[in-house]
C-alpha cells in the first residue's frame, strides 16, 4: 500500500506488499521489499535498500547508500523470520549496514528515536540501540550489542559482541571495547579503559548538582577503592538509597554479562 501523497521517484523499485506511509519521499534508485513498512515523512535519498521484514518510524532521514534490513552475516542464520525496527526522528548518513536480528537473540535488531549513524556504521544482527545516540564515522558493533541512551562512540571504534554500553556514556575514537561500560563514564583505548565521568554531558542533559556529586561517588567506589565488583555493588546499593540516580549503576552491574572495563 503506497499512501497517495508519497513521492517516489520512478527509478526505485517498490516490491508489492510494502507500506509507504504519507508524506514518505523516496528518491531516485532505491529498492523497498515486500515486507517493509515506512512512516510517515521519512526521506530516502536514493541508492538505498531496505529489505526483509523492516519497520521504519516516522520523520527519518536515510541517506544513499545505506542497507537496512537484509540477511545477517551470523553462519548459523538459517533463513529464520527476523527483523529490524527503526523508531523516529534519526538520521542515517551514507552506507550504514543495519542488519536483521537471529532466533539466537530476540529475533530483532532494534533502534530507538533521534540517533544520528553518521557514515559507514556498522550495527549487527540483534543489536539494541535507545535514543538519542551518536555513532561517529566507522563505527561497528557486533551482534547482540547493546547501546542505552544519550552514548556517544568516536569514528572507528569497534565493540565485540554482546557487549553493554550505559546511559551517557561516551567513547573516544579508534577506540576497542571487549567489556562493558558503565553509565556516565568515558572510556577510550584499545582495550578501553575509563578515563572519568562525562560530567560535561551531565550538566547539558540537566543533571542537578547533587547527582552529579553523587555520580563521582559512585566513580570512586567503582574504580577508586579498589574493591570487587561485588562489594562494590554493594556499597553503590546503599548509596542509591540516598541518590536514586546511583541505581543506574546498580542495575547496569546486575545485567552486565562479560564484566566491566577497569
Amino acid at each position: 500500500m503506497i499512501h497517495q501523497s508519497a513521492i517516489i521517484h520512478p527509478s526505485s523499485i517498490i516490491e508489492e506488499g510494502a507500506i509507504i506511509h504519507d508524506n514518505v519521499h523516496i528518491g531516485p534508485f532505491c529498492f523497498i521489499g515486500a515486507q517493509v513498512e515506512i512512516g510517515a515523512r521519512t526521506l530516502l535519498k536514493s541508492h538505498i535498500v531496505i529489505n526483509g521484514i523492516t519497520q521504519i518510524g516516522e520523520d527519518n532521514q536515510i541517506y544513499q547508500f545505506a542497507s537496512l534490513g537484509e540477511v545477517n552475516q551470523d553462519l548459523k542464520y538459517a533463513k529464520e523470520s527476523t527483523r529490524i525496527e527503526i523508531g523516529h526522528y534519526n538520521q542515517i548518513r551514507e552506507s550504514v549496514t543495519i542488519h536483521r536480528g537471529t532466533i539466537q537473540g530476540k529475533k530483532v535488531t532494534k533502534i530507538g528515536n533521534s540517533n544520528l549513524f553518521m557514515i559507514n556504521v556498522h550495527i549487527a544482527h540483534d543489536c539494541i540501540i535507545g535514543d538519542h545516540c551518536v555513532m561517529a564515522n566507522n563505527v561497528t558493533l557486533g551482534g547482540h550489542v547493546r547501546v542505552d541512551n544519550h552514548t556517544i562512540i568516536g569514528g572507528m571504534t569497534a565493540i565485540h559482541q554482546f557487549c553493554i554500553i550505559g546511559a551517557h556514556v561516551m567513547i573516544g575514537g579508534c577506540s576497542g571495547v571487549v567489556q562493558d561500560i558503565p553509565p556516565f563514564i568515558i572510556a577510550q583505548g584499545n582495550h578501553a579503559t575509563p578515563f572519568g565521568l562525562n560530567i560535561e554531558g551531565l550538566k547539558r542533559r540537566g543533571f542537578s548538582r547533587s547527582s552529579v556529586h553523587a555520580i563521582r561517588d559512585a566513580y570512586k567506589i567503582l574504580y577508586r577503592s579498589n574493591k570487587t565488583v561485588e562489594s562494590a555493588k554493594a556499597a553503590l546499593k546503599a548509596l542509591a538509597a540516598e541518590h536514586p540516580i546511583i541505581n543506574e549503576f546498580v542495575d547496569f552491574l546486575i545485567r552486565s554479562q562479560r564484566g566491566i572495563i577497569r
